[in-house]
């Protein structure tokens, strides 16, 4: 049987799993900022050690059927504005306050496009004309552009985009010296709404060229490892594509994404009504709901505050993570946004970082035994944690080192509980997924400041998202603008069903064999009716839609999830048998030292329970239960929390 790798790069950890039948083996490495092709690599040689118990990366890439990939690489290039100089082409008369209503969008604009801004004039007859496109290339170019987003407006725009690149490409030939790349907003999006597209435009030019760079090169070094799996980019609608069927903007939180669809399954098997997501990373929270066994999704979706045409994953991030920086403002305590990275990462590293963070504050009170943090693959020096704290915190507020770690640690929960509470409506049925490198880590604190009483921590719980990633199949999805004067939906179907064969063409798999679903949508996304493709009869008339539509279709190549699903057989707690502890750790409590029983997970049989306070230990995470909740191993050795 072929073997199956997803990877999510995130911004301090790199996570691997390698699926084959009903087995799952997976990994974790530092993320390598400087050459995310770096930890790439480095995270497919541990995972093959993993599988056959000595590195062989040959081997495992020569009986792997495909490589799923997510990355932060995109979202982190917007985050620091790290991208090309983009030169934008509007239409003479589009009114450019509204890109640039708000301050998000302003701030946005500036540090993207600035004042590599033309206006093109059409003639007589509505059309683009050779000198104007000339002049416009030529004037972006004098101001430093190096791609450009051609984003006209108008009823007939896209034929307009389409004259603008034919006299481009004769004027500006692309094997010169000197003539820079373009992008067309209408092979980006389909959506008639113009600013919201131009946004859409901008964002994935901005986004190329990082994901561009890093993708060869990753590519480059697989081939080098004689490897013939594809390298598929899992995307923010929860698809999956080759890189070269990938536009850039889907793989913007596009890990995060991961992370809901393993939470969707596994909500789905387990009869979750409402399931909400707690991902904590090294540098971020992400938060996300799944109702009824499916993503919430918006229709238009945004980045950064701004509207797109796309839809996104209703996912929200806030600057809370494993490795935030704990520290004194104004006589108090603040948590974040800033932080530390995979480098130099917490002080407890000892690779150069002077700041505290969560981690640093784990390892002082005793939480994080030092022996088997992150599988034992690291070694932590608790004298450096005390001293950030010490340094930090401490003698900032005038305590002791305990105390100071005790202030820390509420501090981060309680900020923790109130982000998600400001961002994800309270419900006291629904209950909380911890997931991520930290999630496990103070959740049991984090819920009871929110007032949750459930938790689940999945047994992947530190590589969910890439675990989730195994749950997408191929997809592509498209949206083209109906227009009722050139043949209403006839022509809208064939177009997208021609390009849909040709990108399941490019994947090797016939268009016939895919799931084939569509609708026509308002310009705002709500849906308006299904369409059954294969079926013009039941279509609406043209007079049935006031307005302007647009027509969406999705194709997915349904992916094989046999061994990655949860089969439930028992409610938690129908077996009394007592968890098995390994031992004891002394841990810092708010009542004083403590010695409490530590848990690890794969000593555990299924209904197995008992109550904190506890320690709850997998070979890559952590977890403290507090006093007041009970534990209850379920099928699949994930992990039930309640409230007492």
């Amino acid at each position: 049987m072929m073997k199956e790798i997803c990877i999510d790069n995130g911004g301090t950890l790199t996570d691997i799993c390698v699926f084959e039948g009903q087995n799952t083996f997976y990994t974790k490495t530092l993320t390598t900022p400087y050459d995310l092709s770096d930890c790439f690599m480095t995270g497919l040689r541990k995972v093959s050690k993993v599988v056959y118990g000595q590195e062989d990366v040959e081997r495992l890439l020569s009986e792997t059927a495909s490589i799923r990939y997510s990355t932060t690489q995109g979202t982190n290039a917007l985050v620091q504005r790290k991208g090309p100089r983009i030169g934008l082409v509007v239409s003479s008369d589009f009114d450019i306050t509204q890109l640039t209503d708000g301050r998000a969008q302003h701030e946005l604009f500036e540090a993207m496009v600035g004042e590599r801004l033309v206006r093109v004039n059409l003639d007589s007859e509505g059309r683009v004309t050779a000198e104007s496109v000339s002049k416009a290339a030529t004037e972006l170019m004098s101001l430093g552009a190096d791609r450009l987003s051609v984003c006209l407006a108008g009823p007939g725009y896209i034929q307009t985009e389409r004259s603008f690149a034919e006299l481009y490409q004769v004027q500006f030939p692309q094997h010169l010296l000197g003539t820079i790349p373009y992008t067309l907003s209408h092979e980006v999006a389909g959506d008639t709404a113009a600013a919201r597209r131009i946004w859409t435009t901008l964002f994935n030019t901005f986004l190329h060229n990082p994901m561009e760079r890093f993708l060869v090169s990753a590519q480059r070094r697989l081939a080098d490892s004689k490897s013939a799996s594809p390298l598929l980019i899992f995307r923010n609608d929860g698809g999956t594509a080759r890189v070269s069927k990938t536009a850039a903007i889907k793989t913007y939180s596009s890990g995060p994404r991961g992370g809901l669809e393993a939470m969707a399954a596994a909500s789905q098997q387990r009869g979750f009504a409402r399931a909400v997501s707690i991902d904590v990373g090294g540098t971020t929270s992400d938060f996300g709901v799944v109702e009824n066994g499916a993503i919430r999704t918006e229709p238009r979706g945004a980045i950064e505050g701004v509207p797109v045409s796309l839809a996104m994953s209703d996912i929200v991030s806030v600057g809370i993570g494993g490795g935030s920086i704990i520290r004194v403002e104004d006589g108090k305590i603040r948590v974040g946004p800033q932080s530390v990275g995979s480098a130099p990462g917490p002080a407890c590293f000892g690779l150069g970082g002077q700041q505290a963070t969560i981690t640093d504050v784990a390892l002082a009170l005793g939480i994080i035994d030092p022996a088997s943090f992150f599988g034992g693959q690291m070694s932590l020096d608790g004298a450096r944690s005390r001293a950030a704290i010490d340094a930090h915190v401490g003698g900032q507020l005038g305590v002791g080192p305990v105390e100071a770690a005790l202030q820390m640690k509420d501090a981060w929960t309680g900020h923790l509980a109130a982000s998600l509470n400001e961002h994800v409506a309270f419900d006291g049925d629904a209950i909380l997924f911890a997931f991520g490198g930290a999630g496990p880590l103070l959740m049991s604190a984090v819920a009871t400041a929110a007032g949750y009483r459930s938790v689940l921590i999945p047994r992947m719980a530190a590589v969910f998202s890439a675990y989730g990633i195994g749950h997408a199949g191929l997809a592509q999805n498209y949206e083209l603008s109906v227009d009722p004067a050139a043949g209403w939906l006839d022509v809208a179907v064939e177009r997208l069903m021609a390009r849909a064969g040709r990108d399941m063409m490019a994947e090797g798999i016939e268009l016939a064999d895919c799931e084939v679903s569509a609708h026509l949508a308002d310009a705002d996304g709500s849906v308006i009716a299904a369409i059954d493709v294969a079926n013009p009869a039941a279509w609406p008339a043209p007079g049935q839609v006031a307005g302007e539509a647009s027509l969406f279709l999705t194709v997915t190549a349904p992916v094989e999830a046999s061994g990655r699903n949860v089969t439930v057989s028992a409610e938690a707690g129908t077996v009394s048998n007592p968890l098995v502890s390994s031992g004891e750790r002394a841990v810092q409590l708010n009542g004083g030292e403590q010695a409490i029983p530590v848990y690890r997970l794969c000593d555990q049989a299924v209904g197995a329970s008992g109550s904190g306070p506890a320690i709850i230990e997998d070979e890559f995470f952590t977890g403290l239960v507090e006093a007041g909740w009970k534990m209850s191993v379920l099928d699949g050795r994930d992990v039930l929390l309640q409230a007492e």
